[in-house]
């Protein structure tokens, strides 16, 4: 359960609270799968210096080990460590004993980054899809344009697998009729 309130009592007309809730509607549904993973949340209407608004978290999420993560992703420690090094991940938070914890945050990223490296897309590419990740929302355009660039070469890889499907269907087919053939015979 999620639990919303201001540090001060706020009064608001109707009007201007449907607003605010418009305007607010449209961050909550980009921190939805984060929330989630929380139980309290403030907006603090009084800090906030312009018209966003300020999300103070006051719970830990679950943070996981490079192993754990590991098992999770389906991916070596090893991965997870050169995905790091090479900027697919941004730095992963580390524990007061150095170890990296993993959060829920990282692993979205990583399972997102597994479909794109399981679909064909080059390191390289996946390395410009994450450094304009970091950007933020001002490189959705570049960031969408390369998905859609992949997208079409998953297409057409799909389209070929489909053609070579369909011609080894063709000679099971035929080697079936033959076989069935020479049992009608025998």
């Amino acid at each position: 359960m999620l639990f919303v309130g201001t540090r001060h009592a706020v009064s608001l007309q109707s009007d201007h609270f449907n607003l605010l809730k418009s305007l607010c509607f449209h961050a909550f549904v980009e921190f939805n799968n984060l929330l989630k993973q929380i139980s309290f949340f403030v907006l603090d209407f009084e800090r906030t210096q312009s018209c966003r608004v300020g999300i103070m978290i006051t719970e830990q999420i679950e943070h996981l080990t490079i192993q754990q993560a590991a098992e999770r992703t389906g991916l070596s420690v090893h991965t997870l460590r050169y995905y790091e090094r090479v900027g697919l991940l941004a730095p992963v938070g580390r524990a007061a004993n150095g170890h990296r914890r993993y959060a829920e945050i990282d692993l979205r990223r990583i399972e997102f980054l597994n479909k794109l490296r399981s679909t064909g897309m080059p390191i390289r590419q996946m390395r410009v899809f994450a450094a304009l990740l970091e950007e933020g929302d001002t490189s959705i355009p570049e960031r969408l344009a390369l998905l859609q660039a992949h997208q079409e070469t998953v297409r057409c890889y799909i389209e070929d697998l489909q053609r070579n499907l369909s011609a080894i269907d063709y000679k099971i087919q035929l080697y079936t009729e033959k076989l069935e053939g020479e049992h009608r015979k025998g």
